[in-house]
């Protein structure tokens, strides 16, 4: 993997680190490659209970290289395929549906600016926790973009369609103390608390029954688009799914015998 994408597993929880921070960690093709391929892996491997993103020297992710783009808008527009391009932008969006999807909880750590796409993959993850003074923006008005990464599906869903669209169409700038007060981090904290309180966060997310917390996760995304009916219907399938867990077994146990149950993933 590349040095631009940092890897680290212990204790069941794998945090990647996009790691260009004298570009505060705007996505290259290496961190879009590393990530797909890694959270890919992460999605079916049982020893991974918990996934952690997150951005090396004090920023989340830029998003998109912006001093790319204005090199390209300043070369020949020759051999543009409009298809192909769309193609390959909507490949590499794909890690914003496997951090939505992926049956691990997933936690965005965001110790600085997160902006762009870079917001995006943020709102992606199930958690988020940031600085009090972190930067959050979509930012793409003020490049004259559209938005891309799933930001406009996410944040829509967290803050409903009206605060969602002045965000967007403004790129309007918010404090981590002002996102958690919308609903959009989780926590903020002070600065100098971010990686003992992140670690927690991370920790106990590790902790929890996995298998549950799969179909936990797939009854929510169901219940962003789904009926009443379909919502019950999975409810239903999933619960059975997870009375037949060693984490249920031993946890109905535990509760018997009043103590604090283990739960191991399985």
């Amino acid at each position: 993997m590349s040095n631009d994408l940092l890897e680290n597993i212990e204790n069941g929880i794998a945090t990647l680190t996009m790691n260009r921070p004298q570009a505060r960690n705007a996505f290259s093709q290496e961190i879009m490659t590393g990530l797909l391929e890694k959270l890919t892996a992460y999605a079916s491997d049982k020893s991974i209970r918990a996934v952690v993103l997150t951005g090396a020297g004090g920023a989340f992710s830029a998003g998109g290289d912006v001093k790319g783009f204005a090199s390209k808008a300043d070369g020949a527009a020759g051999g543009y395929d409009f298809n192909e391009k769309v193609e390959h932008l909507r490949a590499k969006m794909d890690v914003s549906r496997i951090l939505h999807e992926m049956p691990k909880p997933t936690l965005a750590v965001i110790p600085g600016p997160a902006a762009g796409a870079g917001f995006s993959l943020a709102l992606a993850c199930d958690m988020r926790i940031a600085t009090e003074t972190a930067k959050m923006t979509t930012a793409f008005s003020k490049v004259g973009l559209s938005g891309d990464f799933g930001g406009s599906y996410f944040l829509t869903k967290l803050v409903g369609m009206a605060k969602a669209r002045e965000l967007y169409f403004t790129g309007k700038v918010l404090s981590g103390k002002e996102a958690e007060a919308m609903g959009i981090v989780n926590k903020a904290v002070p600065e100098e608390d971010l990686a003992e309180a992140a670690a927690a966060m991370a920790a106990e997310l590790a902790s929890l029954p996995t298998i549950a917390v799969g179909f936990m996760k797939k009854n929510l995304n169901n219940a962003l688009h789904g009926d009443l009916n379909s919502v019950l219907d999975w409810e239903a399938i999933h619960m059975i799914s997870t009375f037949d867990t060693e984490d249920h077994k031993g946890a109905a146990k535990a509760f018997v015998e009043k103590r604090v149950p283990e739960f191991k993933g399985r």
